[in-house]
């Protein structure tokens, strides 16, 4: 390796760990204080800060989820970190398809796309063990090994076995891809969906919006979800859509006890061609995270073997505003 490649190689290790932890100083805007001890409790009303705030969100929860499109079951799995709640829908015997939802997200975040996911997959979302939602984590998870092995035993407990297609948005979508890394034998395909970090550190307007929300007010919280979802607010339900979600946000930040997450990194260009598991990487055109024609011309030129998409008309809101078209993208994919 020459001296300009390994100066490269350092600078984008470098990029990498910044980016995480800049993304834990505005982690608060989905919904969670960063400065939590970890100490799990054990109260009847954990996660949550207490009773009533649990039965304010569970509350809020079930009214959202009564508007799910698609018949569905609904199953808690153990595992060692706790109990994980995951919503069961499309035919019995189609092929299993995961979905891991962004940070403050639940499985309910899945509802634009699930119809059309579920017409020939057996799906499986999720509501992450450390996060918002009805799944109950008794340990705190402090590292992507960690979630790794949550996964693995996710997948034990739902007797996937292998060939397993897996899908994740935001930060589901960082998880999505340290998964198929670490366990590529287990994965039919990958579906990466404007994951954080994972391809380029988060972009300093980003930064510069989202520390604002560690202020204690939902202004903050609706100010910047306007900004990053600005494809949403231009469609005809996209203000009252818009400020569901910060109201959302907020409520999980209320009602939810503080946790340190697990910081999201960048992959580094030898992971990426090490990556085994065949894999769709998509981002809206107007992403704010991070430039999307610079995370496709990086994937494009270290690994090639990685199909790769830009959505017209979307930001990180891809999957709500151009639900059909992201819908279509992920099932060829699949079936492919």
């Amino acid at each position: 390796m020459s001296r300009t490649d390994d100066r490269k190689l350092r600078m984008r290790r470098l990029f990498a760990r910044c980016g995480a932890l800049v993304l834990l100083l505005a982690i608060v805007v989905a919904g969670f204080s960063i400065w939590g001890s970890g100490t799990v409790e054990t109260k009847p009303h954990h996660p949550f800060r207490s009773a009533e705030a649990k039965e304010r969100y569970l509350k809020f929860y079930d009214l959202k989820a009564a508007k799910w499109p698609v018949p569905s079951e609904e199953r808690v799995v153990r595992t060692s970190f706790g109990e994980t709640f995951v919503r069961i829908s499309g035919p019995a015997d189609a092929p299993p398809l995961v979905l891991l939802p962004g940070i403050n997200g639940n499985s309910l975040q899945w509802m634009p796309n699930i119809e059309a996911l579920s017409a020939g997959f057996r799906v499986y979302a999720v509501d992450n063990i450390y996060d918002c939602g009805r799944s109950v984590y008794t340990g705190a998870i402090t590292s992507s090994a960690e979630y790794m092995k949550w996964l693995d035993e996710l997948f034990d407990g739902l007797r996937l076995g292998r060939h397993v297609n897996l899908a994740g948005l935001s930060y589901g979508g960082w998880l999505a891809a340290q998964y198929a890394l670490d366990h590529p034998d287990r994965l039919e395909k990958v579906v990466l969906l404007a994951p954080v970090c994972t391809v380029l550190p988060l972009s300093y307007e980003w930064i510069g919006r989202a520390v604002l929300c560690a202020v204690p007010h939902p202004y903050f919280t609706k100010s910047f979800l306007s900004w990053l979802l600005e494809d949403l607010g231009k469609t005809g339900t996209g203000r009252a859509a818009i400020q569901e979600h910060a109201d959302e946000s907020y409520l999980a930040l209320r009602s939810f006890k503080s946790k340190r997450m697990v910081n999201p990194t960048v992959l580094l260009d030898g992971e990426w061609q090490g990556l085994k598991v065949p894999a769709l990487f998509i981002v809206g055109e107007n992403e704010k995270i991070y430039s999307a024609q610079d995370a496709v011309k990086r994937l494009n030129a270290v690994a090639p073997q990685i199909r790769t998409e830009i959505i017209p008309r979307a930001g990180h809101d891809l999957t709500i505003v151009q639900a059909e078209l992201v819908n279509k993208r992920v099932v060829e994919f699949l079936k492919r």
